[in-house]
C-alpha cells in the first residue's frame, strides 16, 4: 500500500541532494544551465570534500529508511537511484584520487578554460558573477596545490605523463598574452543593452583579475608541477593505483561507481579477453572481405597505415561530423517513441585542449532549452583521423547515443532533477556504445568501409576492460597498455596515447562502456527471446530510456516488470 508521507519525504531528499550536488559541483551546474552557483568555483579543500562526502552518506542512508513498499513502481527506482547516486559520490571522495591526480583532460586547464562556453554574460548582474569566479581562481589553484603538496607527503602522487601533458599546456599558456587567453574572450563582447560605463568597467575589471590573480594562479601551478610534483610523480612503468597507497581498495571502490556492479577486477580483465578474442575474429573475415587482408595483424595495419583511409583537412572531420548527425536524426521515429526537444549541433573542440584532448566528447542541453547539446569534434591533425571511425564515433556521441539519451531524461516529466541530470557511467556509456552497432541496424552507415569503425570502437571498449584493470589491478605498464590496443585496435598511435592517459587519470571510468553494453544486450536479448513476434524494439528502447541513467541493477528490474506487464501484451 502506498504512502503519500513516503512519497513526500523522497521527493524532498531528492532535491536536497540536487543542491547539495550542484553547490559541490558549481562548473557542472553552469553546463546545464542552473545560473544558481555562477559566481562560485569548486572547493577543492580536502575539509570541504569530506563534508560533501558526510552529507551524500547520510542523504544515501535517510533514501534507504524510506519504506519501499510505501512507494509506487516509478518512486522505487526514483528512492535506489537516490541511493545509488548519493553513496556512489560520496564513495569516490572517499578514494582521495582527486588529491593527487593531475588531469590533462578535465583539470584545470580545461575545466576553467572552457567556462566561457558556457557562463553567458548577457547583463551586468551575470558580468559580475563572471567576475567573481575569475577572481576566486587563485584560490582555487592553490587548494588544488595545497592537496597535491599533502598527498604527495603521504606517498600518493600522479604518473609523470599526465603531468608532463599537463605542463605542456601551461607552458603553451604562458607564452600567451593575457588579451590572447580563453578566459578574456568576455571583455571583447558586444555587451548589448549594458549602459557604457558598466561595459567599460567590466571589461577593465575582468583584464585585471586575469592579470593580478588568472594567470599568477597558473604560473604557480605550473611552477609547483614541474619543481615539486614531476621530480617524485610515479614513472610510466608504474601508472596505475597498484602502486599508490590505498589505492586497491580505491581501484575496487570506483569499480563500484562506475559500473554499479560489485566486481573483481580479475574477471573483468577476463571477459574483456574474450570479448577481443570474439571481435578479432571479426576483424579478420570483414578484413579479407572488403581489404583483401589475410589475417589481424595485417588488416589493422593496413587500416592504421594507409593514408587513403584517413582525412585530408579538418573541415572534412567537421562535415562528416554533421552529416552524420543529420541522417541519424531523420531515422529516429522509426526505433524510438521518445523523441527529445533539444536539438545536437556539432562543436570543434578548443585549441588550447585539442592536441592532448581525446578524439570526441558530448555535453548537455541547458536544461532550460537555451542551448542545445553539444557533440565536440577532434579537429587536430586530420590526417591521424580514420575516416572509417567519422560515423560510429557520431552515432555514440549524438544520436542515437549520448545526446538521445541524456535529452530525454532531461525530459522526463515528474522525475526528481537528480534522476534527469546525473545517473550511472555504465548505463550512460553502455547505451552510447550498444547504439554503435544498433546504428547498423538502422541502416546509418555508408558502406563496409565504416563497419571497420564499428569493429575498432567495440574492441577499444573491450580492450579497456584489460588495460584499465591491467594498469590499476594487475600492475601493468603504460607501454604494456598501448602495445594491446594496438595489438587488438585500428586506433591511431596519437589516439591510443591519449586513451591510455586517460584511463591512467581516471580510474574505473572506462569500465563502464563495455560492462554497460553488454548487460543492454543480454536484456534486449531475453526480451527478443521471450516476446518472439510481440517484441517490439521502440517499445524495449521506451522502456530502456524511460527512467534516467539507472544502474544495471535497476535497469534489469524495470526491463523484467515492463516484460511482465506491457511486454507480455505487446504493447
Amino acid at each position: 500500500m502506498t504512502d503519500p508521507t513516503a512519497a513526500l519525504e523522497l521527493a524532498a531528499l531528492g532535491e536536497r541532494f540536487w543542491d547539495d550536488y550542484l553547490e559541490a559541483a558549481p562548473l557542472f551546474a553552469t553546463i546545464i544551465g542552473d545560473r544558481r552557483f555562477d559566481d562560485r568555483l569548486p572547493d577543492h579543500s580536502g575539509a570541504a570534500r569530506t563534508e560533501q562526502a558526510t552529507r551524500f552518506e547520510e542523504i544515501a542512508a535517510r533514501a534507504r529508511a524510506i519504506d519501499v513498499d510505501g512507494l509506487e513502481p516509478a518512486g522505487q527506482v526514483t528512492r535506489r537511484m537516490l541511493i545509488d547516486e548519493a553513496s556512489g559520490a560520496a564513495a569516490a571522495i572517499r578514494t582521495g584520487i582527486d588529491d593527487w591526480t593531475v588531469d590533462p583532460l578535465g583539470g584545470p586547464t580545461v575545466s576553467l578554460l572552457d567556462l566561457v562556453d558556457w557562463q553567458t554574460i548577457e547583463r551586468p548582474d551575470q558580468g559580475a558573477e563572471l567576475l567573481a569566479r575569475w577572481r576566486a581562481v587563485g584560490t582555487y589553484l592553490d587548494q588544488v596545490i595545497e592537496e597535491l603538496r599533502r598527498a604527495a607527503a603521504d606517498g600518493r602522487v600522479a604518473c609523470a605523463t599526465p603531468v608532463e601533458r599537463t605542463v605542456d599546456v601551461l607552458r603553451s599558456l604562458e607564452e600567451q598574452p593575457p588579451e590572447q587567453w580563453r578566459m578574456a574572450a568576455p571583455a571583447a563582447e558586444a555587451l548589448e543593452g549594458w549602459p557604457a560605463s558598466a561595459a567599460a568597467r567590466f571589461r577593465s575589471d575582468l583584464m585585471t583579475a586575469l592579470r593580478e590573480i588568472v594567470i599568477p594562479g597558473f604560473r604557480r601551478y605550473l611552477d609547483v608541477l614541474e619543481r615539486e610534483i614531476h621530480p617524485q610523480a610515479r614513472p610510466p612503468e608504474r601508472p596505475g593505483l597498484a602502486h599508490v597507497p590505498g589505492g586497491n581498495d580505491a581501484y575496487r571502490a570506483l569499480v563500484r561507481v562506475h559500473t554499479t556492479l560489485d566486481l573483481e577486477p580479475e574477471a573483468i580483465h577476463r571477459t574483456g579477453l574474450e570479448e577481443i578474442a570474439r571481435i578479432d575474429a571479426e576483424f579478420v573475415e570483414l578484413g579479407g572481405r572488403v581489404l583483401g587482408t589475410r589475417d589481424l595483424p595485417s588488416t589493422l595495419a593496413r587500416l592504421r597505415d594507409d593514408p587513403a583511409l584517413r582525412f585530408s583537412t579538418s573541415d572534412e572531420v567537421f562535415e562528416t561530423a554533421k552529416a552524420s548527425l543529420a541522417r541519424s536524426t531523420a531515422a529516429l521515429t522509426d526505433w524510438f517513441g521518445r523523441i527529445p526537444g533539444a536539438a545536437c549541433v556539432v562543436v570543434p573542440i578548443p585549441s588550447h585542449s585539442e592536441a592532448h584532448q581525446t578524439i570526441a566528447y558530448y555535453y548537455w542541453p541547458a536544461m532550460d532549452g537555451s542551448r542545445p547539446g553539444r557533440y565536440y569534434i577532434n579537429l587536430y591533425a586530420p590526417e591521424t583521423r580514420p575516416r572509417y571511425e567519422a560515423e560510429a564515433l557520431a552515432f555514440h556521441e549524438s544520436i542515437p547515443g549520448h545526446h538521445l539519451q541524456i535529452a530525454i531524461a532531461q525530459e522526463l516529466e515528474g522525475l526528481p532533477a537528480f534522476q534527469r541530470n546525473l545517473g550511472s557511467t555504465a548505463f550512460a556509456e553502455g547505451w552510447g556504445l550498444y547504439t554503435e552497432r544498433l546504428s547498423d541496424e538502422m541502416g546509418l552507415y555508408t558502406g563496409d568501409l565504416d563497419r571497420f569503425g564499428i569493429l575498432s570502437f567495440d574492441a577499444w571498449r573491450a580492450g579497456r576492460l584489460v588495460v584499465d584493470t591491467g594498469m590499476h589491478a594487475l600492475g601493468w605498464s603504460r607501454q604494456q597498455a598501448i602495445e594491446f590496443l594496438t595489438a587488438h585496435t585500428a586506433l591511431g598511435e596519437n589516439n591510443i596515447t591519449n586513451e591510455v592517459d586517460r584511463y591512467i587519470v581516471w580510474p574505473g571510468q572506462a569500465l563502464a562502456y563495455k560492462i554497460g553494453q553488454l548487460e543492454i544486450l543480454r536484456l534486449r536479448g531475453e526480451a527478443e527471446r521471450r516476446l518472439g513476434a510481440r517484441f517490439d524494439i521502440k517499445a524495449f528502447h521506451d522502456t530502456v530510456l524511460g527512467s534516467g541513467a539507472v544502474s544495471l541493477p535497476v535497469l534489469g528490474e524495470i526491463v523484467e516488470r515492463w516484460l511482465g506487464e506491457d511486454g507480455a501484451t505487446g504493447s
